[in-house]
Formats: structure tokens, sequence, C-alpha cells
């Protein structure tokens, strides 16, 4: 008995394409209103400390800066986000808005330590310090997040100089630790729009 095997298969339709949709986020007005409030806000403040100050200003100058820096930058990645998420389907878009929540989770964690550590240790000048370096881990965190979630490497990688940049400068004077948060924060945010633009360019 003589078995023939067929030489050719009937056409079969291709398998649909499962792999969820991944946004390119535009970070780049979000990067540069962050560097403002890490070089001028936790940088003023920085200036502003101690008994005898490198900078003679009244000290909520550097906490306007700072909000301010935050405020567009905190608007610009909220508005980033959501234009790379129109044409998402409800569950493509579900893990967007997770991280969305991440974010009031993670500071409201870290308004909960700080107010804890602040009542335990009778150190109201503990806040100072606690609130730049605090900041930038739970920022740090939330990026890698982000960054792992869109395939975005300049972001996870900012996420992780951010982790260690806050981390670090705890083993700092607060001055210094301000300063170096200051400036190493928002050199990294500078560097990270400047990528994130060249990026944009050559695509």
């Amino acid at each position: 008995m003589t078995i023939t095997l067929p030489t050719s298969f009937p056409d079969t339709a291709p398998l649909p394409d499962t792999t969820p949709k991944v946004p390119l986020v535009d970070n780049r007005i979000a990067y540069l209103g962050f560097a403002l409030a890490y070089i001028l806000g936790h940088g003023g403040t920085s200036l502003t400390l101690g008994a005898d100050p490198l900078l003679d200003a009244p000290s909520w100058l550097p906490m306007i800066f700072l909000g301010v820096g935050l405020l567009v930058g905190t608007v610009a990645a909220t508005v980033a986000a959501t234009r790379s998420q129109r044409g998402l389907s409800a569950h493509e878009a579900r893990p967007h808005k997770l991280l969305g929540l991440a974010w009031i989770i993670g500071f409201l964690g870290l308004f909960l330590a700080i107010t804890g550590l602040t009542a335990a240790t009778g150190d109201p000048g503990l806040q100072t310090l606690l609130w730049p370096s605090g900041s930038a881990l739970i920022v740090g965190l939330v990026y890698l997040a982000e960054g792992a979630m869109r395939r975005d490497t300049l972001h996870y990688t900012l996420g992780a100089l951010l982790i260690v940049i806050g981390t670090s400068a705890l083993l700092l004077p607060t001055t210094l630790a301000i300063g170096t948060v200051a400036v190493c924060g928002g050199t990294a945010y500078v560097t990270a729009a400047i990528l994130d633009h060249h990026r944009r360019v050559r695509s």
C-alpha cells in the first residue's frame, strides 16, 4: 500500500495578531517640567537652608518654582498619556489606568510614611529631606513599571536613575542631599528630554 503525501495545503487564514498595542508616549514636555521643579525648586531650597545660606531669598520662592514645575510636568504627562491611549480597547487601556492609580497610591503611601516618621522622631525638619528623596523613589518606581509596560527603555532607565539618586542622597547631610537630588535628578530629566527628542526626529 502506497501512501501519497500532499504536496500542497489549502490556504488558511492568518492568525489574528493578539499582541496588545503599545503606545509611544511623548514625555518631552513632562520631562522638562519636572527638570524645572528639580533644578529651581529643590535646588533653590538647598541654597536657602542653614544658618548661613548661600542664597539670601525667602524660603517660599523655591516652593513656587517647585509647584510650577510639578504642575507643568504632571499636566503634560497626563495629556501625553491620554493621547497615547486613543484608539485602544477597554482591555488594552486597563493597564494604563492602573498605572495612573499607582501614582496616587504611591504618593499617598509616601505622605503617610513621612508623616509617621516625623511624628515618631519629633523632628519636623525631617520632611525637608524625605520629600525630595522619597518623591524621586516613588516616581522612579512608577517609571520602571511604565517603561516595562510600554517597552520604553529610556523611560525605564530614567526611573532607575531617579531611584538611585533619591535613595543615595539620604546618606548625605540635608542641604547636600537636597542639592544632589536637584542637580542629578534635574540633569537626568533634561538628558531624557533631549534623547526622547532625538529618537522621535530619527523615527
